[in-house]
């Protein structure tokens, strides 16, 4: 009669459906439980530990791609999480890691363009922020954009892209802080010199943002 090793492993061959959920390998053995009870598994091939079924959504490897999705699409904060089944605070740490990934696509150079900028707050009135964006005048696309305190630093890092992409005229209003940041002879503050600027809907930074980068 064959007795069974008392310290045997605690690993077990997996059935041939099994697959990782990295490498697509059917090398897998069962490795343990998760505390909630579910059946872990260790894939051998590229030694990555998961489990078949997830209680929380946003372990799900596509759920990028559907934030990528409904971000394009123009939905909200709350509204994405919500229909995503994820936490807000999960979902902003997402967008966050998924604008790290993305190239700014260059600014065409050598053309006219044209600056706003709209004060807001966060929380509460005391915390103003600006909202300064650039406007290319031919195409009328978003080019740049930035999101500060009320402050000429804020400005200029608008101003600083379009002068190095050569910029041909900066069209601006008559807020005097433009004056110390652009030179005389690209910067123009004449009446109606900022008609397609002003007629765009109030800005929204994510959606400038989906302007700005093409999201895949």
């Amino acid at each position: 009669m064959i007795q069974k090793k008392e310290n045997s492993t605690s690993c077990f061959r997996c059935v041939d459906t099994c697959k990782c959920k990295g490498c697509s390998s059917n090398d897998i053995v069962k490795n343990g439980k998760t505390r909630n009870g579910k059946q872990r598994f260790l894939c051998k091939n590229c030694s990555k530990s998961f489990i078949l079924d997830y209680s929380y959504n946003a372990c799900n490897k596509h759920i990028n791609q559907q934030i990528i999705l409904f971000t394009k699409e123009g939905l909200g904060i709350r509204s994405t999480a919500r229909v995503l089944k994820i936490s807000v605070t999960t979902l902003l740490k997402r967008i966050i890691a998924i604008a790290a990934t993305i190239q700014q696509p260059p600014i065409p150079k050598g053309m006219s363009y044209e600056v706003d900028e709209m004060r807001t707050f966060i929380g509460k009135k005391s915390r103003l922020r600006w909202i300064v964006y650039a406007l290319e005048r031919e195409s009328k696309t978003v080019v740049s954009f930035n999101v500060g305190r009320r402050t000429n630093k804020t400005l200029k890092r608008v101003i600083k892209s379009l002068e190095l992409s050569n910029a041909r005229k900066i069209y601006t209003d008559k807020l005097k802080n433009y004056k110390y940041i652009i030179h005389k002879k690209i910067h123009n503050t004449r009446v109606h010199c900022t008609n397609h600027i002003e007629r765009r809907p109030h800005p929204n930074p994510l959606q400038m943002e989906r302007e700005k980068y093409e999201l895949i």
